[in-house]
């Protein structure tokens, strides 16, 4: 989940952004990944793999079916990953600015 020029091969060549595995989305297991480097290295918090499917259209309100049934953001909310609330937040307001 780190390596983003493969994340941006396997899209560029038709990988579904929103494809569950094991009951959460790419965008969910972006999430889980930055959180859990971030707990274990003591490292700075990052977003950059979040940030990038977002970009490439990832839907961070779409609930997972398969697992935890929860948004991307409310993931993001509840493990205290400020950098993809804040993120999220700027995305919603500018949607709703465009009149999405």
């Amino acid at each position: 989940m780190s390596d983003l020029p493969l994340l941006r091969e396997l899209l560029d060549g038709g990988a579904n952004i929103n494809e569950e595995h094991d009951g959460l989305t790419l965008l969910h297991h972006a999430i889980d990944v930055e959180i859990d480097s971030h707990t274990q290295t003591g490292e700075p918090l990052r977003v950059d793999v979040t940030a990038y499917l977002l970009a490439r259209g990832a839907d961070p309100l779409r609930p997972s079916d398969g697992g935890c049934g929860v948004t991307a953001e409310q993931m993001a909310f509840e493990s205290r990953h400020w950098l993809a609330s804040a993120l999220f937040e700027g995305w919603g307001n500018r949607r709703q600015g465009e009149g999405a």
